[in-house]
């Protein structure tokens, strides 16, 4: 029998980073995901088979099914092994999935170097897979706050933070007049999330003003009735931020001479990030070598 699963890709628009240690998050789920599909194949292996958006397989292998059971995989393919050890936890978690082996293929809808969740997407669907839960299983797997499991999950934009270790989610509506002068940039490099994440816990101090501060923004940011308002406070969230990381704003880095506001999203310098702009500014960061330029419509759901 086939099965299907589909998850939604992510954005984080505050509270990257600082999420981790309780700020409220505004995060988006995307138009962009990836999906699962699963048959039995009736034999002792899983055959896994990942395509890219352009239809190009960027990994596929063959693990035994007692080799996930046993999470004894001995190989040298590094994905199989990071494979093998989320499939080893989901089984552990409901082991009346794996009595047979499966030909599993996943199909991203976005590139995969664009960071729009190619791990998050794949834990959502494999819990979905299993039935089990999709926040425990990232966290014995890929770690993070778990904001990106709550875009998988949800078709609108979501109020997000973490209470007594416990994701609290709730649905907001944010489909702002100015959306259209809202687009998200690519900056031609996937960060590393989990690196990412390590030099945030090497350098922040004691940041528990910090953390009201990006919870208070976050408020204020998902409710901005005009761009000017909501500009002002992307700029504060940046200098909260740049505080913390000690790490200069992205327009202090790359574009001090861009006409708008620009915001980093999720980990710093990398990845997407938003431009707040009049008019179209894709010629300006074209001139400048970053061709990926969405307008927020055609990005978010």
């Amino acid at each position: 029998m086939k099965k299907t699963f589909y998850s939604n890709g992510k954005l984080l628009l505050t509270g990257e980073y600082a999420v981790l240690d309780g700020a409220k998050a505004l995060a988006l789920p995307t138009k962009f995901g990836q999906s699962l599909h699963t048959e039995f194949s009736g034999n002792d292996r899983l055959y896994w088979k990942s395509f890219d958006a352009d239809g190009s397989i960027w990994y596929e292998d063959t693990v035994l099914i007692n080799e996930i059971k046993n999470n004894s995989y001995k190989g040298e393919n590094f994905i199989t092994k990071q494979l093998t050890e989320i499939l080893y936890s989901a089984h552990n978690t409901n082991p009346k999935i794996l009595n047979t082996g499966y030909n599993v293929i996943t199909e991203l809808t976005f590139p995969r170097k664009w960071g729009l969740g190619t791990s998050s997407t794949l834990i959502n669907n494999i819990a979905q897979w299993f039935g089990i839960d999709a926040y425990q299983l990232l966290w014995k797997s890929f770690g993070g706050s778990g904001y990106d499991i709550a875009c998988a999950q949800n078709d609108s934009a979501i109020l997000y933070r973490i209470e007594n270790e416990l994701p609290v989610v709730i649905p907001v509506n944010f489909k702002p007049e100015y959306a259209d002068k809202l687009y998200f940039v690519y900056l031609n490099q996937k960060q590393d999330s989990r690196k990412a994440i390590v030099t945030y816990r090497e350098k922040k101090g004691d940041i528990a003003d910090a953390i009201g501060k990006i919870t208070v923004i976050t408020d204020e940011i998902y409710q901005a009735k005009t761009i000017n308002d909501f500009s002002v406070l992307l700029e504060e969230h940046e200098a909260v931020m740049t505080e913390i990381l000690g790490i200069p704003t992205i327009k202090k880095l790359l574009f001090p001479d861009f006409k708008g506001t620009l915001k980093s999203l999720g980990a710093w310098g990398g990845d997407f990030i938003l431009a707040v702009a009049e008019d179209n500014p894709a010629d300006y960061f074209k001139k400048k070598g970053y061709d990926t330029v969405i307008p927020y419509n055609e990005m978010i759901l």
